[in-house]
């Protein structure tokens, strides 16, 4: 099995490889400038000392004459000044008069062929093959006083000496080159390092694999998921939140728009304020996109206690409310029978004791009370309240006060022959049940139990629920906070208040009157105790939750 590179030292080698591409192009490029910019200053420099040559004093005269030791006597010195190759003197045969490097070569012809622009009287620079090699030259005409050319003053630099300038700058800009190349090295392998780092130590094609199975998993989810940056753009939104919110832009169209371009909510709710708490948020009831939906927020934290991003999972409101009912309802149905069948035991023992003892009158005057008791609550509640639910949750609720010690008193004027189109059935047992199981808790608490009090009403277009115990009371401090989620007073406070099982009954009982457009009041009973009070408008009210 071919063995593969791992992604650092691939990326590594790849960064490399580039540098020393990159440097060799910039190495080419700039030798090609700083070659060019020679031969011009080269050029220039010999055209120089070609022009003051020719106007050198007495030159003219002893080239008019010929007079080659003359000649020598007066460029010697400024030979040995020049860092030129040579320095040249011919006549206006193109025959050498003086030639720096080569002596022997006086008297015989000039080679190049670039004579004849400088016998007109022009100076040149050319590139030509000479005598002692090719070279970069300049070449001036030398006037006599009738300003008639009679000479040629020629100053050249071999290319290979030009080439020897060339390989010291390029052999100097090589050691720099290669010490920028092992810092490129360095840094190559530190920035491949820490982006593996970054990577978590895994391979692309592992992080590829990781991405499709979160694209699946998110896909496959039945909770809405949506994700968003610091500046409150979507980073990420599944199919079931698509749905949900009804949302007909696909994926790829909603990333990187601004959440409020996205969802509607209640104001506030994506706020800096909230989105500032670092410890996440869980089970908040909220409106996104005019569906009610319990939502869960945690934070996307690249760094240590850094946000950069928010997570919210949401699901809808009446699923869980749906849930929660049905559980409620049969705990309820359960508890109804451990209770029926604990008092139908307790009165079945008791009416076997006396035929046990042929008390048979005594017998027969206990069924008369059982029955009379039971049937007078069961005619009561039958009559005043038209839902069959709502009657079996309170002769249900009735039998558990009365197991408990507590008496369950209904008002004589109580009435509800229709519900309030905002509220429905389960909801309003919800209500009653939790409102119902926190009094008789209260009046347990109580040094001496007394009677629990129901009043429930559908006149004056609205429904009234009014609960009463003598229980211990309410602070007044703790009343603004006993219908928050998960609220509970400690065992030893002294309060009535339990906040139902794991502080969720109030809770519930606040979010469907919201719901339902209603308030609740708490108010102290007389002389000791709490009243709940619930007012419901059958008017339908659109409320923001």
């Amino acid at each position: 099995m071919k063995r593969r590179l791992p992604f650092q030292v691939k990326l590594f080698l790849s960064l490399v490889f580039f540098s020393c591409l990159l440097l060799a192009l910039l190495g080419a490029i700039l030798f090609h400038f700083i070659d060019r910019q020679l031969h011009h200053d080269l050029g220039q420099r010999a055209r120089v000392q070609a022009s003051e040559i020719a106007l050198m004093p007495g030159l003219a005269d002893k080239v008019a004459a010929r007079d080659i030791t003359g000649i020598a006597r007066l460029i010697q010195p400024l030979r040995a000044e020049s860092d030129a190759s040579y320095i040249v003197i011919g006549d206006t045969r193109e025959q050498h008069l003086y030639h720096s490097e080569s002596p022997e070569r006086l008297n015989l012809p000039m080679i190049g062929g670039d004579n004849a622009e400088v016998l007109k009287g022009k100076t040149i620079i050319s590139v030509r093959k000479g005598g002692i090699g090719v070279s970069l030259r300049s070449k001036a005409p030398i006037f006599n006083a009738q300003h008639q050319v009679i000479g040629i003053v020629s100053v050249g630099y071999l290319t290979s000496y030009i080439a020897n300038i060339n390989a010291r700058i390029l052999w100097q800009s090589g050691l720099y080159g290669i010490g920028l190349l092992l810092l490129l090295f360095i840094f190559s392998w530190l920035f491949t390092r820490n982006l593996k780092k970054q990577m978590f130590r895994l391979e692309p094609k592992d992080i590829a694999q990781l991405v499709l199975q979160q694209k699946a998993l998110l896909e496959a989810m039945y909770e809405g998921i949506f994700a968003v940056n610091a500046e409150k753009q979507l980073i990420l939104i599944n199919r079931a939140a698509r749905e949900m919110l009804d949302i007909r832009q696909s994926e790829k169209e909603l990333i990187g728009k601004p959440l409020d371009e996205v969802l509607q909510t209640s104001p506030g709710f994506f706020s800096q304020r909230y989105a500032s708490i670092s410890s996440g948020s869980h089970d908040q009831i909220a409106v996104l996109n005019h569906r009610e939906v319990i939502v869960n927020r945690v934070a996307i934290e690249v760094e240590p206690n850094v946000e950069s991003g928010w997570v919210y999972s949401f699901r809808d409101k009446n699923d869980i409310n749906t849930l929660s009912s049905q559980l409620s309802q049969i705990k309820r149905y359960a508890d109804n029978l451990r209770i029926m069948r604990h008092e139908q035991l307790n009165w079945t023992a008791t009416l076997v004791g006396l035929l046990q003892m042929k008390h048979y009158d005594e017998a027969i005057r206990y069924i008369q009370a059982q029955s009379d008791g039971a049937q007078k609550v069961l005619d009561f509640v039958s009559a005043r309240f038209t839902s069959p639910a709502l009657c079996g949750l309170l002769l249900g609720k009735y039998v558990s006060a009365r197991e408990k010690g507590v008496e369950l008193l209904f008002d004589p004027a109580c009435q509800l022959t229709h519900m309030p189109l905002t509220l429905n059935e389960t909801e309003l047992m919800s209500v009653i049940g939790n409102l119902l199981d926190n009094a008789v808790d209260a009046t347990l608490k109580a040094p001496v139990p007394a009677a629990v009090e129901l009043y429930i009403s559908d006149r004056n277009q609205e429904l009234l629920i009014e609960v009463a115990d003598r229980g211990c009371g309410v602070d007044d401090a703790m009343k603004p906070h006993i219908f928050q989620q998960g609220f509970s007073s400690k065992p030893d406070s002294g309060n009535e208040i339990t906040g139902s099982e794991h502080g969720i009954g109030l809770f519930l009982v606040a979010g469907y009157i919201d719901k339902a457009g209603g308030n609740i009041e708490i108010t102290d009973n007389t002389p000791q105790g709490t009243i709940f009070t619930v007012f419901i408008p059958f008017k339908p009210s659109v409320r923001q939750g």
